[in-house]
């Protein structure tokens, strides 16, 4: 009797450990990915005027055909929605980085659903970049 409830308990935690290092092993994977999604959707500009940061940021979102849904000043954050045979969400967020950075953050939703697909980020970071520059331009 003390045999085959020794075998049970052995087995439990076997299979104990055995599920622990499974899910472990799919935890590192997910963060592979994600960390890679956050370098496609984040860049640091060397920019330290929050509200002319927004405001850019806005006028860019909008040169790309999307209509503001919301802006919160307070928070640093900026959503349009884009509806050109599709509806692309995009979020943007700006926080400092250090006294002489910003870190932009967008992230982009087609149906409720995280866009992995780098080009909408490449397509909204190059148009900020220009925008950005052309603002320091007119200082």
């Amino acid at each position: 009797m003390k045999k085959a409830i020794t075998r049970i308990i052995i087995f439990f935690l076997i299979f104990t450990f055995w599920a622990c290092a499974g899910r472990q092993r799919n935890i590192l994977e997910a963060n592979d990915s994600q960390v890679r999604l956050r370098s496609i959707q984040s860049r640091v500009f060397d920019y330290t005027d929050r509200n002319r940061m927004l405001r850019t940021i806005i006028a860019t979102l909008q040169d790309l055909g999307f209509v503001i849904n919301d802006a919160d000043q307070n928070l640093g954050t900026v959503s349009g929605t884009k509806r050109s045979g599709y509806s692309l969400r995009m979020t943007v967020s700006i926080r400092p980085r250090g006294d002489a950075q910003m870190i932009v953050r967008s992230n982009a939703q087609f149906n409720l659903q995280t866009v992995d697909d780098p080009e909408p980020y490449q397509q909204f970071f190059a148009a900020l970049s220009k925008a950005l520059f052309l603002e320091a331009q007119k200082i």
